[in-house]
């Protein structure tokens, strides 16, 4: 290390937030993640072996992905490689392949290459790095937000080791705000420093499952506070909900946090409970995702699910979408939240849903039927002379404004009204017709 190396050293150990002064340096300095990192699981026992094979962790932001990699990094006696996937480039991945290599054939030495937000490498980047996983010239950690199974390559996840994060407890997120308290070395262990009992808690809660989040706050806190006549600073419950105003929701508008909302969203209404209808439609809202996405969801629903049990569903759902768009947010949640709470209470049936979906099939699969010649449009003489449109008979000119004949040339039964809501109306209309 030359004294530019060192400079660097010291200003980052000084200066670097306070999230990355405190990251972990050995398995028992992480805080949660016990299902994975906990006594006698398997990614400890790896790591204090230094048996680490090719890993992928995922899970949301501030869980302790990058944590681990830094432990491992540390107990390893392999090199180690960091890279960005964000930034980073295929000539780089082929870099620390050559280097590996040329580090085992001279000295037996393994690498560990982490990277980073791997989900933003594309699918030639992710090949890239197949044939030096494979061979094992070098072990893969990747880490991402998103599901791998859907934004990892299929060959590299079959090749490593899956680890999932959950979003850390208040519990353990207390314990990390406290031993940033504590530390001297690398916390705010040498300040006199008082934190109310309600602050700590706002800052857990708040702070979402987020350790990088609640160090942020609490930093940005303790350097905002001015200290008292005695030196102390007191961390109030102020201070503390001026340090982390609003949290940030774990909802990527192209991700996994998105399809599963809206996945619970269209469900809770199908599964008649406005109160999860509610929440959703709030998380939304909050992460801002587009009124108007909302509202497409809420019509269908109302198409789909509710259908002509209630056949107002549709009418006060479309009316919302105009409506939305129409005033916009913050206003626009009064409409969505009326529609989706009328569509989650109504009545359900899906039977015009399944009748199309049927139809579709039987279109798709089967020869197609022609028409009927009495319903076939004769514009011209000579299609009148060729029979069509004969014998065809206009319904309003029999009681109640219906007559039986055919109008397909084989009997096809598509629809089934259910008896329940307006839709029970139809299907005994419909029997009374039929008979």
């Amino acid at each position: 290390m030359d004294l530019f190396d060192k400079n660097l050293e010291e200003y980052r150990k000084a200066e670097a937030p306070l999230a990355y002064r405190l990251a972990p340096r050995t398995v028992d300095e992480i805080v949660g993640q016990e299902n994975i990192i906990g006594k006698e699981k398997l990614l400890r026992r790896l790591i204090e072996t230094d048996k680490v094979t090719s890993v992928i962790l995922f899970g949301p932001p501030g869980t302790g992905k990058t944590a681990i990699a830094r432990v491992i990094s540390n107990a390893t006696k392999g090199h180690f490689e960091w890279l960005n996937a964000s930034v980073a480039k295929v000539d780089d991945i082929r870099k620390v392949s050559l280097e590996a290599k040329e580090r085992i054939k001279h000295h037996k030495a393994k690498t560990i290459l982490f990277l980073d937000e791997i989900h933003r490498f594309n699918k030639l980047q992710q090949d890239a790095l197949l044939p030096d996983v494979e061979e094992g010239n070098m072990i893969l950690i990747g880490a991402t937000t998103e599901n791998p199974f859907f934004y990892v390559n299929s060959a590299l996840v079959s090749r490593s080791q899956i680890f999932e994060l959950k979003p850390l407890t208040i519990a353990d997120l207390k314990k990390i705000i406290e031993n940033a308290l504590e530390d001297n070395e690398r916390g705010f262990g040498k300040l006199k420093i008082k934190i109310e009992t309600q602050a700590l808690e706002h800052l857990a809660k708040l702070s979402d499952g987020d350790a990088r989040r609640a160090l942020s706050a609490l930093e940005l806190g303790v350097l905002s506070t001015r200290p008292d006549k005695k030196g102390a600073i007191n961390f109030t419950l102020k201070v503390a909900e001026e340090s982390i105003q609003k949290k940030a929701v774990v909802y990527d508008k192209k991700g996994e946090g998105h399809y599963n909302t809206i996945s619970a969203f269209i469900k809770s209404m199908r599964g008649s409970d406005p109160d999860a209808v509610l929440y959703y439609l709030a998380k939304m809202i909050y992460a801002g995702e587009d009124p108007r996405f909302i509202a497409r969801r809420i019509v269908i629903c109302a198409s789909e699910d509710v259908g002509n049990a209630d056949p107002l569903a549709l009418v006060i759902a479309n009316s919302a979408m105009q409506v939305a768009e129409f005033v916009g947010l913050p206003e626009a949640r009064i409409p969505l939240a009326q529609a989706a709470v009328y569509v989650a209470t109504a009545p359900k049936s899906n039977a015009a849903y399944m009748g199309i979906n049927n139809a579709m099939k039987d279109v798709e699969e089967n020869p197609t039927l022609e028409v009927p010649k009495h319903l076939q449009n004769a514009v011209y003489e000579g299609e009148k002379k060729m029979g069509k449109g004969k014998g065809y008979k206009y319904a309003h000119d029999y009681e109640g404004g219906f007559v039986k004949q055919d109008y397909l040339p084989v009997k096809k039964k598509y629809y089934e009204p259910k008896d329940i809501g307006f839709e029970k109306k139809i299907r005994q209309r419909m029997d009374e017709l039929n008979k």
